[in-house]
């Protein structure tokens, strides 16, 4: 997540576990998974499993009166401090915006939560504008790719458990940023640590993932910074026999963003890694050094010249100008040109 995102979450996860409810949520965006964690905090947390019975109610907005909803936001719990509703998939709530008429004025004994999944709620409307002074909003956006190594961090650092930077990444060029194929991934390898050993490693990823720990993205991208010509050969012979695990279009991918970092890096009054961390949002100087060796190993012009490249046998791989060639045989030509 983004900082200001990454903090907001982090805070109303507090609260929430502290107790501290507002009353009325609205949790919106294009990252399901952080709407439904703090949902199903707030699920778990605000009632007792007996007080669920008759105070908690769930509305789905495909089906959803939403004069129903504002009613029974409207009642009193019954034996209990608060009594939850939860509305979800309310971007399929037919009026929507009829719910300020309750954000106004909510009830302090209620807590609504409205989950609005795969997109956001103009900000400029009434029923916004209410929650944003009487409850809470909250906007999971999609990780970037180059934030998702600390995202496993994370998670894991909260469940006991650690990971290596080169282990995260490699879960990370295997993945993407896709947080719902990712955490089960993670929960895989969690269950797969050995009895009394809380920490992942890229032995574990490969047997339990199915990613080889030497031939991967990651390895190829190391040896093509330092210029390892005979390392980046023998990875990419690997991925030519393996071509259903190693994609080209994956490989690209990760190709084009360290060489746009680096790009980027060049432009730097200073060149340090303090400078290039701020640059480029990182959390962790561990693949500072691989900018660094980039500055020294590439030139401005030639990181220029390979992100065109890039570009070309992208499209290449996607069968434009190209009739016969192999996914193989454009990877191994595309690392000669970025190394040569």
């Amino acid at each position: 997540m983004a900082a200001s995102t990454q903090s907001s979450f982090n805070a109303i996860r507090d609260d929430i576990l502290h107790r501290r409810f507002k009353p009325v949520y609205l949790f919106m965006g294009d990252e399901s998974y952080f709407i439904d964690v703090l949902t199903e905090l707030l699920s778990d947390t605000v009632l007792t499993e007996t007080e669920k019975d008759f105070n908690m109610l769930t509305f789905y907005g495909v089906d959803a009166d939403v004069n129903l909803i504002i009613a029974s936001a409207r009642r009193f719990p019954m034996m209990a401090e608060y009594q939850l509703i939860l509305v979800k998939e309310a971007q399929n709530l037919d009026r929507f915006e009829l719910l300020d008429l309750y954000a106004k004025n909510p009830m302090p004994s209620t807590i609504l939560v409205i989950n609005y999944k795969h997109g956001t709620v103009d900000k400029r409307k009434a029923v916004v504008r209410s929650i944003q002074k009487t409850g809470e909003i909250f906007e999971s956006r999609k990780l970037y790719e180059n934030q998702i190594p600390a995202f496993i961090q994370s998670w894991l650092k909260e469940r006991g458990s650690a990971i290596d930077e080169k282990s995260a990444q490699m879960l990370t060029d295997f993945v993407g940023n896709d947080i719902s194929k990712l955490i089960p991934q993670l929960q895989k390898l969690e269950i797969s640590l050995p009895e009394g050993h809380r920490r992942i490693t890229s032995e574990l990823i490969e047997k339990n993932v199915g990613i080889s720990k030497d031939y991967n993205n990651f390895e190829l991208q190391k040896a093509i910074i330092t210029k390892n010509i005979v390392a980046a050969n023998r990875i990419v012979d690997y991925f030519d026999k393996n071509p259903k695990e190693n994609p080209m279009m994956a490989t690209v991918a990760v190709l084009f963003n360290y060489f746009g970092n680096l790009l980027e890096c060049f432009w730097l009054p200073r060149k340090d890694e303090q400078s290039i961390m701020n640059t480029l949002n990182m959390r962790s100087a561990y693949f500072v050094r691989d900018y660094m060796t980039g500055l020294q190993n590439y030139s401005a012009p030639k990181v220029m010249e390979i992100i065109s490249d890039l570009r070309t046998f992208d499209a290449r791989s996607k069968g434009v100008d190209n009739v016969s060639a192999s996914q193989g045989d454009l990877l191994k030509e595309l690392v000669y040109r970025i190394m040569h």
